[in-house]
């Protein structure tokens, strides 16, 4: 999938309200940032799918807050 069906995917998603998509296509866009080294980009990304998989008590929840708090950008919850 490429970056433009990605945004394609998440507008659908939001549409829908669909938060089980938006935490796995959040994460997925994440992934992209992390893996081109734009690691603002990723945090954003992954933030927003942290907030997802919270509201919706996705089992995600934990390892995303782990990767923000690796990188700085959240405290280390317990789950």
């Amino acid at each position: 999938m490429d970056q433009t069906r990605l945004n394609q995917e998440l507008l659908i998603a939001h549409d829908r309200q669909d938060t089980d998509a938006l935490v796995r296509l959040y994460t997925l866009a994440g992934d992209r940032a992390e893996t081109r080294g734009d690691i603002d980009a990723a945090c954003f990304y992954l933030t927003h799918a942290f907030v997802f998989a919270l509201e919706s008590g996705a089992v995600e929840a934990d390892d995303l807050n782990r990767r923000l708090a690796d990188y700085g950008r959240a405290k280390r919850l317990i789950f």
